[in-house]
């Protein structure tokens, strides 16, 4: 990983404690960051209600579903394009204005899709007026993560940095959850009429309501003290940004992009993939996969905190060495077992959801593999365009080998655990 010159060096935090402030800081962030993700991954609840409203009736079922679904990955898509600009701006302009910027950028798109006239009412429009607000709030989430990361770690001290991005993702995993819980609710008190008529609208509307009130939050944020001190010395990037990335900071980028290939594979695959998985190979019922997925993801926050806390004491290699190792045995355990022990679904699925955790330390790695002046860029680049890539072809992979046998998820997550391991081992080499 190549060395940032000296001038660029981390301005130095204090040594202190969390103070009162930090953790508004982080409270405010995570709150933020799991009310966006909710706005961006509510869609995939509603996908197939959506696609019989916004496309023509005598469309085929599954050509309609995939463009739903293809609607649903321009969203993807769109990540690391707006991704790469709203960090350019926030390593000129401020951490702050683009964090506010991204969660207007996902609040106003996801209210108005909450409001969209059908294909009966306006034609081709209504699902090219859909696309149109997924690309937005694909850019939206493109600078999100990558700048939500950078905004807690550089507002806490040193030694606190893994356990303020494990916080940050665990809020960023309760969107999800939050996501699941709605949907739920909406299918559980509304008659699968009223749902298609206009209960499916209510998810988005608060979705775009709640962000609004998340963008109101965030005027109550400070600047970053880091990218205050690098304002103050003059010391903000004299050329692109990101072009000093690519130049000067290529081993940066491998070991992010490998760290966000590992993390998009155990969300994707253990968390989003899995309930169907359970579904069609296991033969378990919808409402006991997603009760189940519940369970796993309230598990899963709480191993991000836990995995960025122990990064801080121990160092990011071990984390990953001993998360990576965990979670091969459980989760092989957990496709292998569970066709002869159903019983073992919740204690299983849950303690694998603990251990998928282990990404709670990515990004630490992430923040402190670029210097201040270009950690925006450097972050977002390497984290947008590796999930674009790995987020997208993942689900292929995984449904291939699904073909050939039930343990295909075992499978393609054991790699993904070895090159963490091996990873996780560089990094304990160096001492990180």
């Amino acid at each position: 990983m190549t060395t940032a010159p000296s001038s660029l060096a981390q301005p130095e935090q204090p040594a202190r404690p969390l103070t009162r402030n930090d953790y508004k800081t982080l409270s405010l962030s995570a709150l933020g960051g799991a009310l966006e993700f909710y706005d961006f991954i509510i869609f995939v609840f509603f996908a197939t209600v959506v696609g019989k409203l916004f496309f023509p009736a005598d469309m085929p079922e599954w050509l309609r579903l995939m463009q739903t679904f293809g609607i649903f990955a321009a969203g993807y898509l769109a990540r690391p394009l707006g991704g790469i600009i709203m960090a350019h701006f926030g390593d000129l302009l401020g951490r702050k204005k683009m964090f506010t910027l991204s969660i207007f950028m996902m609040a106003v798109p996801t209210l108005i899709m909450g409001l969209l006239p059908t294909y009966a009412q306006i034609g081709m429009w209504a699902p090219i007026l859909l696309l149109l607000m997924r690309v937005i709030q694909g850019a939206a989430i493109g600078g999100e993560v990558p700048g939500a990361w950078v905004f807690v770690s550089e507002h806490v001290p040193q030694k606190h940095i893994g356990y303020a991005c494990g916080t940050l993702t665990s809020g960023l995993t309760a969107g999800i959850l939050l996501g699941s819980l709605v949907a739920t609710a909406i299918n559980s008190i509304y008659t699968p009429v009223e749902v298609s008529d206009y209960a499916w609208r209510i998810p988005f509307l608060l979705g775009g309501v709640f962000g609004l009130f998340s963008v109101y939050l965030r005027r109550w944020l400070h600047e970053t003290p880091v990218f205050a001190e690098l304002q103050q010395r003059k010391a903000l990037a004299e050329e692109v940004p990101l072009r000093a990335v690519l130049r000067d900071h290529r081993g940066a980028i491998a070991i992010s992009m490998l760290l966000t290939w590992l993390l998009s594979a155990a969300i994707v695959v253990l968390i989003l993939m899995t309930p169907t998985v359970l579904q069609t190979v296991y033969h378990f019922s919808p409402t006991t996969s997603l009760q189940a997925n519940s369970l796993a993801i309230v598990f899963l926050s709480f191993g991000c905190v836990i995995a960025g806390a122990l990064a801080d004491r121990f160092g990011a290699g071990r984390v990953f060495v001993f998360g990576c190792t965990g979670l091969l045995v459980c989760s092989w355990t957990f496709y292998h077992s569970l066709a002869d022990h159903p019983d073992w679904l919740f204690p299983l699925y849950a303690l694998t959801g603990l251990l998928v955790g282990t990404i709670g330390a990515v990004p630490y790695v992430m923040v402190k593999a670029f210097p201040p002046v270009v950690r925006f860029s450097g972050l977002s680049f390497s984290y947008n365009v590796a999930y674009a890539i790995f987020g997208g072809l993942t689900p292929m992979v995984v449904s291939l080998l699904l073909k050939e046998s039930a343990m295909g998820p075992a499978y393609y997550v054991a790699v993904l655990c070895g090159m963490g391991i091996v990873v996780g081992a560089w990094l304990w080499k160096k001492g990180r």
